[in-house]
């Protein structure tokens, strides 16, 4: 996996846009967006925090809320989408993925403020980790997800992941996709040129 010191990491943002034409950036999440973050998860919906998490919580527990905001510690990193709204940067949506060295792959999870469905932030946000993770050199990215999330199962068939059963649980779906090359048409220069170096 190429190596980039945490420093360099968190300069790394991209603008992306939202089928509406909506600028949203996604950038590394920073131990100052702790709280904000917090209060993202809190607003979600009783079925998008389950949906995400395979269960009932109503926030994060400490510990989670402690490895999402240290980005790179055991090749794993979080990501938020957010938008200027009335003057505010505010988090709409969020990602977190880790690197399997074995495979070569990033396993990834996300989600979108409910408030933001159908706005095509999550495709954003799917393609945008795509980059991201061929720029550090994975071959393959894949997530698993409820049998009943129809929402995450269509934005993963739209974005041309294929569907297997997941090894570890009849409940759950797996979707992978190889990236071996960077997506095209999405701003991911920077990452290109992180690899690069």
């Amino acid at each position: 996996m190429t190596t980039l010191r945490l420093e360099e990491l968190r300069q790394h943002s991209d603008v992306v846009r939202s089928k509406h034409g909506e600028a949203i950036t996604v950038r590394f999440v920073e131990p100052r967006d702790a709280e904000a973050l917090q209060d993202y998860f809190r607003g979600l919906s009783t079925r998008s925090r389950h949906d995400r998490f395979f269960g009932a919580i109503s926030q994060l527990p400490p510990g989670l809320l402690e490895r999402y905001i240290h980005v790179g510690e055991a090749d794993q990193f979080s990501v938020v989408a957010t938008m200027e709204i009335d003057g505010r940067e505010t988090i709409v949506g969020e990602a977190r993925y880790a690197f399997d060295d074995e495979t070569s792959s990033f396993e990834f999870g996300l989600s979108i403020d409910d408030r933001w469905h159908g706005r095509g932030i999550g495709a954003a946000i799917l393609k945008n980790l795509e980059c991201r993770a061929a720029a550090f050199g994975a071959g393959r990215l894949f997530g698993e997800t409820l049998r009943t999330n129809d929402a995450m199962i269509a934005l993963a068939g739209k974005s041309g992941y294929a569907f297997t059963p997941s090894p570890g649980d009849w409940k759950l779906v797996r979707f992978a996709k190889d990236i071996s090359l960077a997506p095209q048409g999405i701003p991911c220069a920077s990452w290109k040129l992180a690899k690069a170096a």
